[in-house]
This record gives structure tokens, sequence and C-alpha cells, in this order.
């Protein structure tokens, strides 16, 4: 099972970016899916999570009316598109997936994308 993140970048602030994760190895449409990022000397937090099946998404209040999360089941491959960024969105983001039921704590996920590197300057 393997999760590949990609789509990071370096953007003014007010700009937008479009993450994508790509998963392969199995099927994660019934599976809970998200986003999580970690900035330097910060604990890894989350961003957005969604399940398919359900058409649920939760979002941090940081970045509601902010980011959206989407998935395109035929391309097993989930989106996170960010716009209207700021500084404090740098981090590194990382695409995760978990099996059983719905979570946004990041230790409660099974699957880990490599991580992609968001800077947003100011």
């Amino acid at each position: 099972v393997q999760l590949q993140a990609s789509g990071g970048g370096l953007v003014q602030a007010g700009g937008s970016l479009r993450l994508s994760c790509a998963a392969s190895g199995r099927t994660f449409s019934s599976l809970p899916m998200g986003w999580f990022r970690q900035a330097p000397g910060k604990e890894r937090e989350f961003v957005a999570v969604e399940i398919w099946s359900t058409f649920r998404t939760d979002y941090a209040d940081s970045v509601k009316g902010r980011f959206t999360i989407s998935r395109d089941n035929a391309k097993n491959t989930i989106y996170l598109q960010m716009n209207n960024l700021k500084p404090e969105d740098t981090a590194v983001y990382y695409c995760a997936a978990k099996n059983g039921g719905w979570s946004t704590r990041f230790i409660e996920y099974d699957y880990w994308g490599q991580g992609t590197q968001v800077t947003v300057s100011s």
C-alpha cells in the first residue's frame, strides 16, 4: 500500500495550490482519507478528511472556507485545493488513509504518504 503526495511548492500569500495524493496497492474508496500538515517545531495537525461513501467531509477551523478536499475514485486519488493561502499554512503536507471509521486524529491513521512541502511567502 502506497500513498504518493505531490503538488507542493512556493506561492505568495493569497495564492492557490492543489495537492494530489495517488493511492496504490488497494482500493481506498470506502476508507477515510485525509490531509495533515506539520510545520517546523510543531506537532502534526489535522487539515481535512473525507469519506467518499458517505460524502462526509470535515476541516480544521483554520482552513474552512479556503481549502477543499475531494476525491477521484476512478484514479484512486484525493486532492486538496488550497485557496487564499497564508504564511501560517507553510508546512509539510501529508496525505493519509485509515482502516475503520472516521477520525481527525493523526495517530489513528494507518497509511501515510511521504509529504510535500508548501511554502507561503508574505
